[in-house]
């Protein structure tokens, strides 16, 4: 539990979740830390810039994961590996927000911070 501290954001959970805004934090940050070309393809990152990416990916999924991927040692391939596994969420998750979205309505809402918790929930 001390590495939960330590991290920038939630994990990435095996339930997959989290899995859309994982990949936002992801991105976000090894932007900002000037290493977002390690998990692109046809990278000329260095040596050092993938270690320090594939430790910052390892730092921030779930333990079962760094399990699994425990042979992987490019950021590239666990990104992929990662998103292979994943991806998927993308084409479940749409089509329930657009139904949620449709049958949203303010009245069956009482308070409006109900009706806004809820439409930031489908807009996520």
């Amino acid at each position: 539990m001390e590495n939960i501290e330590n991290r920038k954001f939630i994990a990435l959970d095996i339930s997959e979740k989290n899995y859309l805004s994982w990949v936002l934090d992801v991105k976000l940050h090894l932007s900002a830390k000037k290493l977002r070309h390690t998990i692109d393809e046809d990278n000329t990152a260095s040596n050092e810039e993938r270690v320090t990416a594939l430790i910052f990916l390892r730092h921030h999924i779930d333990d079962g994961q760094k399990y699994e991927y425990l042979t992987v040692e490019n950021p590239l391939e666990l990104w992929q590996n990662l998103n292979d596994r994943f991806e998927h969420l993308k084409a479940v998750v749409l089509p329930k927000a657009l139904n949620d979205w449709s049958q949203l309505r303010f009245k069956d809402f009482k308070p409006v911070s109900k009706y806004n918790s809820t439409l930031f929930k489908i807009i996520s």
